[in-house]
C-alpha cells in the first residue's frame, strides 16, 4: 500500500467518524433554513471583523463586543445554530488532534522559530 492508498483509507474513515457525521447532519439543517443560515453568516462576519481588528489594533472595540454579545443571545435562542456551532467545535478539536499527529510524524517545524 502506498501513501495515496492510505490517504483514501483515512478519508473513508473520516467520512464516517461521529464528529463528521454529526457536523454534516446539523449543517444540512442550518442550510435548509434561510434565517438560520443568515444568523450563522452574520456570526462568521462578526468573528472575522473581531479577528481582523484584534490583529490590526491589538484589541476589539466595544461596538464589536456588543454585536458579538447580541448575536450570541440570538444563537443561544436558536437550537439549530447552537447545535451546529457545538458540532463544529467538536470537529475542530478532533481535526486539530489529527493535524498534530500528522505534523509530528513529518518531524519538521514549519514555523522555523518565527513564533519563538
Amino acid at each position: 500500500m502506498n501513501i495515496y492508498d492510505k490517504a483514501h483509507e483515512f478519508a473513508k474513515e473520516l467520512k464516517n467518524c461521529p464528529e463528521v457525521v454529526q457536523l454534516r447532519e446539523v449543517s444540512k439543517k442550518v442550510k435548509e433554513n434561510e434565517i438560520n443560515a443568515k444568523i450563522l453568516d452574520d456570526f462568521r462576519k462578526l468573528q472575522f471583523e473581531a479577528y481582523s481588528q484584534q490583529m490590526q489594533t491589538g484589541n476589539i472595540s466595544d461596538e464589536i463586543k456588543a454585536k458579538l454579545n447580541n448575536i450570541g443571545s440570538t444563537i443561544a435562542a436558536n437550537p439549530s445554530v447552537a447545535e451546529y456551532l457545538q458540532a463544529e467545535q467538536k470537529f475542530s478539536v478532533m481535526w486539530d488532534d489529527v493535524l498534530k499527529i500528522l505534523n509530528e510524524a513529518i518531524g519538521i517545524d514549519f514555523s522555523f522559530g518565527a513564533a519563538k
